[in-house]
Protein backbone atom coordinates (compact mmCIF):
# COMPACT_ATOMS: atom_id res chain seq x y z
CA UNK A 1 0.00 0.00 0.00
CA UNK A 2 1.31 3.34 -1.32
CA UNK A 3 2.00 5.84 1.73
CA UNK A 4 2.18 9.56 1.38
CA UNK A 5 3.31 12.15 3.97
CA UNK A 6 1.52 15.81 4.18
CA UNK A 7 4.32 18.42 4.52
CA UNK A 8 5.26 22.16 3.88
CA UNK A 9 7.67 23.76 2.37
CA UNK A 10 9.24 25.11 5.26
CA UNK A 11 9.57 22.02 6.93
CA UNK A 12 11.89 21.17 4.25
CA UNK A 13 13.67 24.38 2.95
CA UNK A 14 16.58 25.58 5.14
CA UNK A 15 16.99 21.76 6.39
CA UNK A 16 19.72 20.10 4.81
CA UNK A 17 18.29 16.72 6.53
CA UNK A 18 14.55 17.24 5.60
CA UNK A 19 14.06 15.45 2.87
CA UNK A 20 15.80 12.75 4.15
CA UNK A 21 14.08 12.42 7.15
CA UNK A 22 10.68 12.22 5.08
CA UNK A 23 12.19 9.28 3.41
CA UNK A 24 13.31 7.69 5.51
CA UNK A 25 10.00 6.99 7.24
CA UNK A 26 9.51 4.67 4.38
CA UNK A 27 6.81 6.83 2.86
CA UNK A 28 7.30 6.57 -1.63
CA UNK A 29 5.53 9.84 -1.71
CA UNK A 30 4.94 13.42 -0.14
CA UNK A 31 2.01 15.53 -0.24
CA UNK A 32 3.61 18.96 -0.49
CA UNK A 33 1.71 22.31 0.48
CA UNK A 34 1.39 24.63 -2.79
CA UNK A 35 -1.35 26.59 -1.76
CA UNK A 36 -2.41 26.97 2.44
CA UNK A 37 -4.67 29.02 4.12
CA UNK A 38 -3.07 31.00 6.97
CA UNK A 39 -1.74 28.89 10.08
CA UNK A 40 0.61 28.78 12.77
CA UNK A 41 2.73 25.63 12.48
CA UNK A 42 5.62 24.32 14.84
CA UNK A 43 9.17 22.63 13.12
CA UNK A 44 10.55 20.69 15.71
CA UNK A 45 13.20 19.72 13.66
CA UNK A 46 14.15 22.65 11.68
CA UNK A 47 17.51 24.29 12.35
CA UNK A 48 16.71 27.93 11.74
CA UNK A 49 13.39 28.15 13.69
CA UNK A 50 11.14 26.16 16.03
CA UNK A 51 6.90 28.26 14.73
CA UNK A 52 6.13 29.44 11.45
CA UNK A 53 3.27 32.10 11.16
CA UNK A 54 2.21 32.14 7.85
CA UNK A 55 -0.39 35.16 8.19
CA UNK A 56 -2.17 34.95 5.52
CA UNK A 57 -3.39 32.39 2.69
CA UNK A 58 -1.16 32.28 0.01
CA UNK A 59 0.47 30.79 -3.17
CA UNK A 60 4.02 29.10 -2.25
CA UNK A 61 5.31 30.00 -5.56
CA UNK A 62 5.48 32.64 -8.10
CA UNK A 63 2.26 33.14 -9.28
CA UNK A 64 1.71 33.39 -13.34
CA UNK A 65 0.10 36.38 -15.76
CA UNK A 66 -3.23 34.56 -15.58
CA UNK A 67 -4.33 36.59 -13.18
CA UNK A 68 -3.15 40.21 -14.02
CA UNK A 69 -5.96 42.70 -14.27
CA UNK A 70 -8.34 40.25 -11.82
CA UNK A 71 -9.68 41.75 -8.53
CA UNK A 72 -9.79 38.32 -6.98
CA UNK A 73 -5.99 36.58 -7.42
CA UNK A 74 -3.84 34.87 -5.11
CA UNK A 75 -0.99 36.30 -3.00
CA UNK A 76 2.32 35.22 -2.60
CA UNK A 77 3.53 34.09 0.56
CA UNK A 78 5.74 36.54 3.04
CA UNK A 79 9.18 35.72 4.27
CA UNK A 80 7.53 32.41 5.77
CA UNK A 81 8.01 31.01 1.93
CA UNK A 82 9.74 33.72 0.00
CA UNK A 83 10.11 33.21 -3.80
CA UNK A 84 9.15 29.60 -4.79
CA UNK A 85 9.36 27.52 -2.21
CA UNK A 86 7.09 24.87 -3.24
CA UNK A 87 9.39 24.40 -6.00
CA UNK A 88 13.05 24.45 -3.36
CA UNK A 89 11.38 21.45 -1.04
CA UNK A 90 9.90 19.90 -3.88
CA UNK A 91 13.19 19.47 -5.59
CA UNK A 92 14.83 18.52 -2.40
CA UNK A 93 12.46 15.59 -1.46
CA UNK A 94 12.55 14.20 -5.32
CA UNK A 95 16.78 14.49 -4.81
CA UNK A 96 15.41 11.85 -1.92
CA UNK A 97 13.60 9.49 -4.48
CA UNK A 98 10.12 10.44 -3.40
CA UNK A 99 7.31 11.19 -5.70
CA UNK A 100 5.84 14.56 -5.14
CA UNK A 101 2.22 15.63 -4.79
CA UNK A 102 0.75 19.23 -4.67
CA UNK A 103 -1.35 19.64 -2.27
CA UNK A 104 -3.63 22.81 -2.63
CA UNK A 105 -6.17 24.60 -0.23
CA UNK A 106 -9.15 26.06 -2.38
CA UNK A 107 -12.31 28.14 -0.26
CA UNK A 108 -10.66 28.53 2.80
CA UNK A 109 -9.11 31.98 2.14
CA UNK A 110 -9.65 34.42 5.39
CA UNK A 111 -7.49 37.04 3.05
CA UNK A 112 -10.05 36.84 0.40
CA UNK A 113 -13.14 37.42 2.99
CA UNK A 114 -10.88 40.17 4.62
CA UNK A 115 -10.27 42.11 0.97
CA UNK A 116 -12.98 41.15 -0.95
CA UNK A 117 -15.96 40.80 1.94
CA UNK A 118 -18.72 40.28 -0.90
CA UNK A 119 -17.23 36.56 -1.56
CA UNK A 120 -18.20 35.26 2.16
CA UNK A 121 -20.60 33.04 2.99
CA UNK A 122 -23.91 34.88 5.37
CA UNK A 123 -25.57 33.32 7.52
CA UNK A 124 -28.98 33.72 8.01
CA UNK A 125 -28.62 36.39 10.43
CA UNK A 126 -26.24 38.82 8.14
CA UNK A 127 -22.92 37.53 9.55
CA UNK A 128 -20.02 36.81 7.31
CA UNK A 129 -17.56 34.24 7.48
CA UNK A 130 -14.40 35.92 5.70
CA UNK A 131 -12.60 32.19 6.01
CA UNK A 132 -15.45 30.89 3.63
CA UNK A 133 -16.12 31.87 0.35
CA UNK A 134 -19.27 31.05 -1.29
CA UNK A 135 -18.68 28.92 -4.07
CA UNK A 136 -22.04 29.84 -5.80
CA UNK A 137 -20.58 33.39 -6.57
CA UNK A 138 -19.28 32.99 -10.82
CA UNK A 139 -16.23 35.21 -10.08
CA UNK A 140 -15.46 33.20 -7.06
CA UNK A 141 -15.71 29.77 -9.16
CA UNK A 142 -13.82 31.20 -11.78
CA UNK A 143 -11.23 32.33 -9.08
CA UNK A 144 -10.76 28.49 -7.43
CA UNK A 145 -11.12 26.66 -10.92
CA UNK A 146 -7.96 29.17 -11.89
CA UNK A 147 -6.11 28.74 -8.76
CA UNK A 148 -6.44 24.56 -8.88
CA UNK A 149 -5.29 24.53 -12.39
CA UNK A 150 -2.17 27.02 -11.93
CA UNK A 151 -1.23 25.29 -8.13
CA UNK A 152 -2.10 22.12 -8.74
CA UNK A 153 0.15 21.29 -11.68
CA UNK A 154 3.73 22.54 -10.52
CA UNK A 155 6.62 21.13 -12.20
CA UNK A 156 7.62 17.77 -11.80
CA UNK A 157 4.40 17.05 -9.42
CA UNK A 158 2.96 13.41 -10.48
CA UNK A 159 -0.56 14.49 -8.63
CA UNK A 160 -2.37 16.83 -6.74
CA UNK A 161 -4.92 16.76 -3.83
CA UNK A 162 -7.65 19.27 -4.02
CA UNK A 163 -8.44 20.27 -0.47
CA UNK A 164 -11.54 22.59 0.36
CA UNK A 165 -13.25 22.04 -3.08
CA UNK A 166 -16.79 22.54 -2.06
CA UNK A 167 -18.83 24.80 0.86
CA UNK A 168 -16.65 25.70 3.65
CA UNK A 169 -19.53 26.78 6.96
CA UNK A 170 -19.17 27.82 10.46
CA UNK A 171 -16.79 25.19 11.59
CA UNK A 172 -13.12 26.53 11.52
CA UNK A 173 -10.47 26.81 14.07
CA UNK A 174 -10.42 30.99 14.31
CA UNK A 175 -7.70 33.01 16.81
CA UNK A 176 -8.73 32.75 20.47
CA UNK A 177 -12.62 30.92 18.83
CA UNK A 178 -14.61 31.24 21.19
CA UNK A 179 -17.47 29.54 19.55
CA UNK A 180 -18.30 25.97 21.56
CA UNK A 181 -20.58 28.34 23.85
CA UNK A 182 -23.30 26.16 22.51
CA UNK A 183 -23.06 22.49 20.97
CA UNK A 184 -24.07 22.47 17.45
CA UNK A 185 -24.88 19.10 15.99
CA UNK A 186 -25.13 18.33 12.52
CA UNK A 187 -28.29 19.94 12.06
CA UNK A 188 -27.02 23.02 14.16
CA UNK A 189 -23.52 23.54 11.65
CA UNK A 190 -25.84 22.94 8.70
CA UNK A 191 -28.27 25.39 9.15
CA UNK A 192 -25.45 27.77 10.52
CA UNK A 193 -23.41 27.19 7.16
CA UNK A 194 -26.53 27.71 4.60
CA UNK A 195 -25.25 31.22 2.86
CA UNK A 196 -28.03 34.31 2.08
CA UNK A 197 -25.64 36.15 -0.13
CA UNK A 198 -27.61 37.06 -3.52
CA UNK A 199 -26.13 34.19 -5.71
CA UNK A 200 -27.99 32.08 -2.69
CA UNK A 201 -30.74 33.89 -2.24
CA UNK A 202 -31.46 33.61 -6.31
CA UNK A 203 -30.31 29.83 -5.96
CA UNK A 204 -32.83 28.93 -3.20
CA UNK A 205 -35.53 30.94 -5.79
CA UNK A 206 -35.12 28.37 -8.32
CA UNK A 207 -35.75 25.82 -5.69
CA UNK A 208 -39.25 27.26 -5.44
CA UNK A 209 -37.97 28.94 -1.37
CA UNK A 210 -38.23 32.70 -0.51
CA UNK A 211 -35.10 33.76 0.38
CA UNK A 212 -36.34 35.82 3.34
CA UNK A 213 -38.86 33.29 3.90
CA UNK A 214 -36.23 30.47 4.47
CA UNK A 215 -34.01 32.87 6.54
CA UNK A 216 -36.84 33.46 8.62
CA UNK A 217 -37.46 30.05 9.33
CA UNK A 218 -33.54 29.31 9.65
CA UNK A 219 -33.67 31.84 12.85
CA UNK A 220 -36.69 30.46 14.21
CA UNK A 221 -35.82 26.74 14.12
CA UNK A 222 -32.40 27.99 15.65
CA UNK A 223 -34.05 29.92 18.75
CA UNK A 224 -34.48 26.59 20.88
CA UNK A 225 -30.68 25.44 20.17
CA UNK A 226 -29.80 28.85 21.36
CA UNK A 227 -31.68 28.26 24.34
CA UNK A 228 -30.23 24.80 25.02
CA UNK A 229 -34.03 24.27 25.11
CA UNK A 230 -33.80 21.32 21.91
CA UNK A 231 -31.27 19.46 20.41
CA UNK A 232 -29.68 20.16 16.74
CA UNK A 233 -27.87 16.61 16.02
CA UNK A 234 -29.48 13.93 14.39
CA UNK A 235 -27.69 13.88 10.61
CA UNK A 236 -30.79 14.72 7.99
CA UNK A 237 -32.82 13.79 10.05
CA UNK A 238 -32.10 15.99 12.63
CA UNK A 239 -32.04 19.19 9.77
CA UNK A 240 -35.50 17.69 8.49
CA UNK A 241 -37.12 18.05 11.79
CA UNK A 242 -35.54 21.52 12.58
CA UNK A 243 -36.32 23.14 9.13
CA UNK A 244 -39.04 20.47 7.57
CA UNK A 245 -38.53 18.55 5.30
CA UNK A 246 -39.06 21.08 2.25
CA UNK A 247 -37.42 23.38 2.91
CA UNK A 248 -34.45 20.89 3.82
CA UNK A 249 -34.26 19.03 0.28
CA UNK A 250 -34.69 22.36 -1.79
CA UNK A 251 -31.40 24.30 0.60
CA UNK A 252 -29.51 20.56 -0.24
CA UNK A 253 -30.28 20.13 -3.92
CA UNK A 254 -28.98 23.90 -4.33
CA UNK A 255 -25.70 22.78 -2.59
CA UNK A 256 -24.99 19.79 -3.98
CA UNK A 257 -25.53 21.06 -7.52
CA UNK A 258 -23.70 24.07 -6.89
CA UNK A 259 -20.38 22.00 -5.26
CA UNK A 260 -20.75 19.24 -7.85
CA UNK A 261 -20.36 21.84 -10.89
CA UNK A 262 -17.73 23.36 -9.18
CA UNK A 263 -15.78 20.16 -8.67
CA UNK A 264 -16.17 19.18 -12.19
CA UNK A 265 -14.92 22.24 -13.59
CA UNK A 266 -11.70 21.88 -11.24
CA UNK A 267 -11.19 19.05 -12.04
CA UNK A 268 -11.24 19.63 -15.22
CA UNK A 269 -9.32 22.57 -15.43
CA UNK A 270 -6.52 20.50 -13.66
CA UNK A 271 -6.56 18.00 -16.20
CA UNK A 272 -6.38 20.65 -18.95
CA UNK A 273 -3.06 21.70 -17.57
CA UNK A 274 -1.27 18.37 -17.04
CA UNK A 275 0.49 16.15 -18.73
CA UNK A 276 -0.75 12.79 -18.84
CA UNK A 277 -1.34 10.57 -15.98
CA UNK A 278 -1.36 13.11 -13.70
CA UNK A 279 -3.40 12.25 -10.63
CA UNK A 280 -5.91 13.99 -9.54
CA UNK A 281 -7.98 13.13 -5.99
CA UNK A 282 -9.65 15.36 -3.45
CA UNK A 283 -9.76 15.39 -0.01
CA UNK A 284 -13.51 14.58 0.75
CA UNK A 285 -16.42 13.49 3.45
CA UNK A 286 -18.97 10.98 1.96
CA UNK A 287 -22.06 12.94 3.75
CA UNK A 288 -22.54 15.72 0.57
CA UNK A 289 -23.96 18.69 2.83
CA UNK A 290 -21.29 18.30 5.18
CA UNK A 291 -18.95 21.25 5.01
CA UNK A 292 -15.18 22.08 5.38
CA UNK A 293 -11.56 20.91 4.41
CA UNK A 294 -12.92 17.40 3.46
CA UNK A 295 -15.55 19.01 1.01
CA UNK A 296 -18.91 16.81 1.44
CA UNK A 297 -19.51 15.00 -1.77
CA UNK A 298 -21.54 12.13 -3.13
CA UNK A 299 -19.42 8.98 -3.74
CA UNK A 300 -20.92 7.62 -7.03
CA UNK A 301 -20.29 11.36 -8.56
CA UNK A 302 -17.35 12.24 -7.50
CA UNK A 303 -15.63 8.81 -8.37
CA UNK A 304 -16.63 9.31 -11.88
CA UNK A 305 -14.84 12.64 -11.85
CA UNK A 306 -11.76 12.43 -9.78
CA UNK A 307 -9.19 9.49 -9.52
CA UNK A 308 -9.97 9.21 -6.02
CA UNK A 309 -10.36 10.77 -2.54
CA UNK A 310 -8.36 11.48 0.51
CA UNK A 311 -10.38 10.44 3.29
CA UNK A 312 -10.31 11.20 6.96
CA UNK A 313 -10.21 8.24 8.73
CA UNK A 314 -8.53 9.11 12.47
CA UNK A 315 -10.61 7.37 14.94
CA UNK A 316 -11.52 5.44 12.74
CA UNK A 317 -12.14 4.60 8.77
CA UNK A 318 -16.09 4.39 8.72
CA UNK A 319 -16.20 6.90 6.19
CA UNK A 320 -13.87 4.80 3.39
CA UNK A 321 -17.14 2.54 3.20
CA UNK A 322 -19.61 4.18 1.29
CA UNK A 323 -16.59 5.24 -0.98
CA UNK A 324 -16.00 1.80 -1.14
CA UNK A 325 -19.06 0.61 -2.65
CA UNK A 326 -18.69 2.96 -6.02
CA UNK A 327 -14.73 2.27 -6.57
CA UNK A 328 -13.33 1.03 -9.81
CA UNK A 329 -10.31 -0.29 -10.92
CA UNK A 330 -7.73 2.01 -10.51
CA UNK A 331 -9.53 4.13 -7.72
CA UNK A 332 -7.87 5.59 -5.17
CA UNK A 333 -9.07 5.45 -1.79
CA UNK A 334 -6.58 7.12 0.78
CA UNK A 335 -6.55 6.84 3.72
CA UNK A 336 -5.02 10.13 5.75
CA UNK A 337 -4.14 9.43 9.37
CA UNK A 338 -2.74 12.01 12.35
CA UNK A 339 0.30 11.11 13.26
CA UNK A 340 0.74 13.87 15.93
CA UNK A 341 0.64 12.68 19.09
CA UNK A 342 -0.11 16.12 20.48
CA UNK A 343 -3.16 16.74 17.86
CA UNK A 344 -5.10 13.78 18.62
CA UNK A 345 -3.44 11.40 16.70
CA UNK A 346 -2.08 7.39 17.61
CA UNK A 347 0.86 6.63 15.70
CA UNK A 348 1.42 4.07 17.95
CA UNK A 349 -1.70 2.34 16.69
CA UNK A 350 -0.77 2.78 13.26
CA UNK A 351 -0.27 -0.76 12.25
CA UNK A 352 -4.09 -1.85 13.23
CA UNK A 353 -5.48 1.29 11.52
CA UNK A 354 -4.06 0.80 8.55
CA UNK A 355 -5.09 -2.86 8.79
CA UNK A 356 -8.88 -1.73 9.62
CA UNK A 357 -8.83 0.95 6.72
CA UNK A 358 -6.76 -1.83 3.99
CA UNK A 359 -10.23 -4.21 5.23
CA UNK A 360 -12.98 -1.34 4.88
CA UNK A 361 -11.34 -0.65 1.06
CA UNK A 362 -8.13 1.80 1.79
CA UNK A 363 -5.60 1.46 -1.62
CA UNK A 364 -3.10 4.14 -0.40
CA UNK A 365 -2.45 5.79 2.76
CA UNK A 366 -1.55 9.35 3.71
CA UNK A 367 -0.09 10.61 7.14
CA UNK A 368 -0.68 14.00 8.75
CA UNK A 369 1.88 15.45 9.02
CA UNK A 370 5.49 14.57 8.99
CA UNK A 371 6.70 17.79 9.36
CA UNK A 372 4.32 18.64 12.70
CA UNK A 373 5.59 15.46 14.51
CA UNK A 374 7.86 14.86 16.98
CA UNK A 375 11.24 12.50 16.36
CA UNK A 376 9.15 9.65 18.88
CA UNK A 377 5.74 10.15 16.85
CA UNK A 378 7.99 9.81 13.50
CA UNK A 379 9.54 6.69 15.20
CA UNK A 380 6.37 4.96 15.61
CA UNK A 381 5.64 5.79 12.14
CA UNK A 382 9.23 3.95 10.86
CA UNK A 383 7.95 0.84 13.03
CA UNK A 384 4.50 0.65 11.79
CA UNK A 385 5.59 1.14 7.77
CA UNK A 386 8.26 -1.23 8.00
CA UNK A 387 6.07 -3.77 9.17
CA UNK A 388 3.42 -3.28 6.08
Amino acid sequence: MKASAFVYPWDVNGDPAAARTVADLGVEQVTLAAAYHSTRALTPRHPRHRVVTAEHAAVLYPPDDRWTGRALRPHPAGAWAPGDAYGAAAAALADAGLEVHTWVVLAHNSRLGAEHPQTSVVNAYGDRYPWAPCVAQPATRAYLVDLAAEAAVRPGARGTELESLGWYGLAHLHAHDKTGGVGLGDAGQYLMSLCFCPDCRAGYGGQGLDPDGLAAAVREALEPVWRGSAPSDGGWAGVEKLLGETRARATRAWRDTTARGLQEAAVGAVRAAAPDGFQVLLHADPVSYHCGANAGVDPAHILGVADGVVVPCTGGAGLLAPFAEHAREGTVLAANLTIVSGMGGSPGTLAADLARARELGATELRLYHAGLASDADLEAVRSALAAR
